[in-house]
């Protein structure tokens, strides 16, 4: 045994569960170096937009696209989650599994409910002849929110299996790391959303500015 790993152990019991097991504890740090190079994905996408956002050519604007109704709703959905995605949290260092599992359904709800306001947005959009190729400012919309809503996507379908999981094993340090490392995945979705709304759509909307 490592003189880390010896080190570890001894103070593990005053951890919380998801961090009482050395070798889970590391998978942890390196979800967060995934994380990194998710931000830059995204760094990279906003960047495109902050560049084509005016490039409206021949295809509609966004004060002819954006509503402040499917806005607000999906804005509200997903820091809904992100809330209710804490309290699953909290319940699984309470170590109440009940608690847990029904607070990361309701996130699961309220990320569906998001999803499928979103593409509804979508199909309005195509509806109106406001496809990804009629602009760069549509293509660079529709890549860097469409990423954001297939994370969203892939983030429901996570949790959908981790509700398997913890039904059949129970809260142990190696469901509660896997519980653990979606709520981070989830909570730094919901911050690409803060900076999506406020970049994205208001920013757009008043012309620029951030009234």
């Amino acid at each position: 045994m490592s003189q880390a790993v010896r080190r570890y152990e001894e103070t593990e019991q005053h951890l919380p569960i998801e961090f009482a097991d050395y070798h889970e504890s590391v998978k942890i740090t390196g979800f967060w170096f995934f994380l990194a190079t998710d931000l830059l994905l995204f760094a990279s996408l906003f960047g495109t937009f902050a560049v084509m956002r005016f490039d409206f050519a021949q295809g509609a604007t966004p004060a002819q696209l954006f509503h402040y109704g499917p806005l607000i709703l999906e804005t509200l959905l997903l820091l809904t989650s992100s809330f209710t995605c804490g309290l699953a949290i909290y319940q699984m260092r309470r170590n109440n599994q009940k608690g847990m599992l029904m607070w990361l359904i309701v996130t699961i709800l309220l990320g569906m409910g998001f999803v499928g306001t979103e593409v509804h947005e979508f199909v309005s959009y195509v509806g109106m002849g406001a496809t990804w190729h009629k602009s760069g400012f549509l293509s660079a919309f529709f890549t860097l929110v469409g990423t954001h809503g297939a994370h969203v996507t892939v983030g429901i379908l996570w949790a959908l299996t981790l509700v398997v999981q913890l039904v059949q094993r129970g809260i142990t340090p190696r469901t509660s790391r896997k519980l653990f490392t979606f709520a981070l995945y989830w909570h730094f979705l919901d911050i690409v959303w803060v900076f999506i709304f406020s970049f994205v759509y208001l920013s757009s909307m008043t012309g620029g500015r951030i009234a």
